[in-house]
Parts: structure tokens; sequence; C-alpha cells
């Protein structure tokens, strides 16, 4: 499997919340950010999804967190494939702390392949799903 760093990023002092950490809705951005990343390195671009009225639509996220993380953290995030089926990826985000290279959080998400005008599922084009499945 080919790990990717799909996101580089910092805290800001405002995404700190009334613990002191950072708040789990910036988690989130932070991952979702990465898949975008993640996904265009295999042809599912912004472009790509415009012009074939195509969609990705997460089924589900587990977030575990493992370390706290302040303002003024350096954030990496390494992506990596878990598995693929015609309609459905699985995918691995693993954040670290860019000044320690620990690992804080990680998210392992679901995505489906959508067609956005009948709002139903549908095959990946098969050049980007052989792109995929070579890297399992």
């Amino acid at each position: 499997m080919t790990q990717l760093e799909t996101y580089r990023g910092f805290v800001y002092p405002w995404h700190i919340d009334h613990i002191g950490h950072m708040n789990v809705q910036f988690y989130v951005a932070r991952f979702d950010e990465a898949s975008w990343h993640f996904l265009a390195h295999y042809g599912i671009t912004p472009s790509y999804l415009k012009e074939n009225q195509r969609g990705m639509a997460a089924a589900e996220q587990t977030i575990k967190y493992q370390k706290e993380v302040l303002a003024g953290s350096l954030l990496v995030i390494r992506t990596e494939l878990v598995a693929v089926r015609p309609k459905v990826l699985k995918y691995r985000h693993v954040m670290f702390d860019g000044a320690t290279n620990e690992q804080v959080a990680e998210m392992l998400l679901t995505a489906i392949h959508i067609d956005t005008t009948l709002r139903k599922s549908c095959p990946l084009p098969p050049d980007i799903l052989k792109k995929f499945e070579a890297d399992l």
C-alpha cells in the first residue's frame, strides 16, 4: 500500500475548544481536505467530478483521538488505501504532529462513488479503479 502525504497545516488559536485542545470539527475538516488530495491522486479530481456529474459521499467515518493537539501545532496527514470495490473505497488517514512525528489521530473512512444526477451509487471508471487496485 502506498502512503501519501495528503495534508500539511497549522493549528490556530481559534481551532481550540473550551478544554484547551483542537476541537473535533477541525479534525474532521483536516481529514476532509486530505481526502480530496488523496482522491485526486487517483484521478478523482474536481474537474472529473464536475464533467461527469459524479461525487464522493462519506458513508462511514471513525476517528480515534490519540494525543491532544494544541494551538501552534504543525499537522501532517498521510493517507493509505485499505480496500476498494467497484463503487466503494475504504481508506485511512493518519494525522501526525509535524514537529515530533507522533501520531495524534486516525480516521478510517468509507466513501461511495455516486452519480450526482440520479443520487445513486455507481461504479468507478475502469481506469480509475485500476489505479486504486494497483495500490493494494
